[in-house]
């Protein structure tokens, strides 16, 4: 069994930083690609930011520049620091990784979500 634990989102003034974490645990024998989505009400989840394996890093354009995606290897977490906040980040922010698992028929790869975490931007 794999779990996404995300954690870090708060209430943040316009122009404020927050810092979110989202440990992967459980059986990982390899994580490759990890990456944050967010939902806004009303609209449909989208890509912030994700990560390979080899740390090359894709940004969506509304937050290049403001936001940094990281992750440590050793603990099987992925960090999404976000400065300069604007209230249209507001969002549930949601963690994805392709994690695969060895299982007695193999190695299986799958994708996993975690549960979200809220992230609201207002003064």
């Amino acid at each position: 069994q794999v779990q996404l634990v995300e954690s870090g989102g708060d209430l943040a003034q316009p122009g404020g930083s927050l810092r979110l974490s989202c440990a992967a645990s459980g059986s990982i024998f390899r994580i490759t690609h990890m990456g944050w989505y967010r939902q806004a009400p009303g609209k449909e989840r989208e890509l912030v930011a994700d990560i390979t394996s080899g740390d090359s890093t894709n940004y969506a354009n509304s937050v290049k520049g403001r936001f940094t995606i990281s992750r440590d290897n050793a603990k099987n977490t992925v960090y999404l620091q976000m400065n300069s906040l604007k209230p249209e980040d507001t969002a549930i922010y949601y963690c994805n990784a392709e994690i695969t698992s060895a299982r007695a028929v193999g190695l299986v790869t799958r994708n996993y979500w975690g549960q979200g975490t809220q992230v609201t931007v207002s003064s």
